[in-house]
């Protein structure tokens, strides 16, 4: 690109793909100055020789990385839900379309932006997100060992650990009903078992280990409730909440307000759903995430709530007339 065109340049919007990245470049007037197809060694070669300037992309796989290294360039990097993007999106929908919908969306001064990951964080969501999987595999073995069971009418008492207790005295002592091809497949399972729960310790172990050395996780650890597997998710999620200008934000991420106002969220990643919605309430009553001196809030009910509370009770007391 020549000089004159680089100084140009004031916003790029990069719609990420596997191998290729379509770049639509715009100036200060919001004219579009570049329109390019390139490679995904090409891009950081390119953003290298061009002036600091804003860059947006949506928050998908492999954007993070790429935050992190256009901000060692001097660009303001910056990430976007898609679907906060779509609206801006004009026209038959295509590569470069969607490139310009990013860079049209990134200059809105109402955008909500999602805090770019760092690599400790995107490890340690790895690591939850592997477990995830295998407690899932897990899941789905204890449940088909319980169909096979009951297809042959012996019933176990409902839970994990009934189940373990039990299944080594069934395959021990076979009944009539269970054939020995089913007894040789229920151990299949049973040793299918055993290793996923290996697999799911270590890596619990290692998500703990790594909670009790960081800070934030120390904090959120704090609020009564909360373990080392809940703050590392959410630490990994979010970070140290900076993408969140005030709790309600921070409640409508964790789907604790109602539905009208979900849209209001910075950042709603559908895989940290089930994340949000296995912590507590209490990190949103809290105030700020992980305070322990605002734990004592929780237990004493707002001076508001008490007298809206004592005005509903005197008004239900109040002798009612009945109409003529």
């Amino acid at each position: 690109m020549s000089p004159k065109l680089d100084a140009a340049i004031a916003v790029i919007g990069i719609d990420i793909g596997k191998n290729s990245f379509h770049v639509v470049g715009l100036d200060w007037r919001g004219a579009i100055v570049l329109r390019q197809k390139w490679s995904r060694g090409q891009v950081e070669g390119r953003l290298a020789n061009l002036p600091p300037c804003l860059i947006g992309m949506e928050a998908c796989v492999g954007a993070h990385h790429l935050s992190r290294k256009l901000t060692s360039l001097g660009h303001d990097a910056r990430l976007m839900p898609a679907k906060y993007v779509r609206p801006y999106s004009r026209g038959q929908k295509n590569d470069f379309r969607d490139a310009e919908a990013i860079a049209e969306a990134v200059q809105r001064p109402t955008m909500k932006f999602v805090a770019t990951k760092t690599a400790e964080q995107l490890d340690l969501q790895a690591l939850h997100r592997v477990r995830e999987r295998l407690v899932s595999q897990r899941t789905g073995i204890i449940n088909q060992i319980r169909a096979f069971l009951l297809e042959r009418g012996v019933a176990v008492r409902q839970g994990l650990r009934f189940l373990r207790a039990e299944l080594p005295r069934i395959l021990a002592t076979p009944c009539d009903v269970l054939s020995p091809r089913m007894v040789q497949v229920l151990e299949g399972l049973a040793v299918d078992w055993r290793r996923l729960d290996e697999r799911i310790e270590r890596l619990s172990s290692e998500i703990e280990a790594l909670a009790r050395r960081d800070a934030g996780c120390e904090r959120l650890m704090s609020v009564p409730g909360v373990g080392p597997i809940i703050s590392s998710a959410m630490v990994a999620a979010i970070g140290a909440g900076e993408a969140f200008s005030k709790g309600r934000d921070f409640a409508a991420w964790l789907g604790l307000v109602p539905q009208a106002n979900l849209d209001r969220r910075p950042h709603h990643p559908w895989q940290d759903f089930q994340t949000r919605q296995s912590l507590p309430a209490c990190l949103v009553r809290a105030g700020r995430m992980g305070c322990a001196d605002q734990a004592e809030e929780l237990a004493a009910p707002r001076p508001q709530a008490v007298a809206r509370g004592g005005q509903e009770t005197a008004a239900s007391q109040r002798p009612r007339h009945c109409a003529r």
